[in-house]
């Protein structure tokens, strides 16, 4: 199994519902989509805390297989599960997806939203979603793009992976899926989403100031901040793309 995921995103996520720049309403229409209902069955890779597999589930009656690497994240899902009462519709297996073998055309949609680095990139997330998804069915993405390029020379966050709203769809239709919805968030979500961040590391650092890795999460928390405040909240976007796979 590869390494957990640094302790920063453990403290920086640590009071968010959706780990992604996303707002609920956003995932009920993603549910409706989908065409998701008690019948459904749905593959969440990188489930994290489980908000979203736990939305959808209790919302469309649907099932939801999700697989987390990180401890921290799935003990929490476990426990939202089980505080709502999911716990027979939804499941949360500790593991590295990229290494445990998908059962072919199981599912009626495979989700993986903001972590295909665990499949190392956009193309190779299509495709292992894609072999896990009956004909007919869906393979949504949430992924960051960039709205405009050039990018500044000076913004050190960047990542040479992602590329533009056109690119990314070009992506799914290499693989065979054509994009038939693409959900995409708005500054409000990258906000609330970001601005939790904030909240959550400084709450940790007041009441943890001696912890030895208390110095690196803040001048970590400090980076991405000033990132996004520069050029974050112009330059990346992110949405949720849905590729459609053909009945055969």
């Amino acid at each position: 199994m590869r390494p957990v995921i640094p302790r920063y995103y453990v403290v920086a996520e640590s009071e968010h519902e959706l780990q992604n720049p996303i707002s609920e309403e956003k995932l009920l229409v993603l549910g409706k989509t989908l065409a998701l209902d008690r019948s459904s069955r749905v593959l969440d890779v990188a489930s994290g805390r489980g908000g979203p597999a736990l939305l959808l589930a209790g919302t469309y009656g649907c099932s939801v297989d999700g697989i987390e690497i990180e401890p921290a994240f799935q003990a929490v899902a476990h426990e939202h599960a089980h505080e709502r009462e999911l716990s027979e519709l939804v499941s949360f297996r500790l593991g590295d997806a990229s290494g445990i073998d998908l059962a072919p055309s199981a599912y009626d949609a495979a989700l993986c939203l903001g972590a295909t680095f665990v499949y190392g990139g956009l193309a190779e997330t299509v495709a292992a979603l894609a072999t896990s998804v009956k004909p007919g069915g869906y393979v949504a993405v949430g992924e960051p793009y960039w709205r405009r390029l050039p990018l500044p020379a000076d913004y050190d966050e960047r990542n040479e992976l992602f590329t533009t709203l056109d690119g990314t769809v070009t992506v799914f239709e290499t693989e065979g899926l054509p994009v038939v919805s693409v959900i995409a968030s708005s500054e409000d979500d990258w906000d609330r989403y970001e601005t939790l961040h904030w909240r959550s590391v400084a709450g940790w650092l007041a009441a943890n100031p001696d912890d030895p890795e208390a110095e690196e999460i803040r001048s970590r928390s400090e980076r991405h901040k000033r990132s996004y405040l520069r050029f974050g909240r112009d330059y990346m976007g992110w949405a949720i793309f849905v590729g459609w796979k053909r009945p055969i």
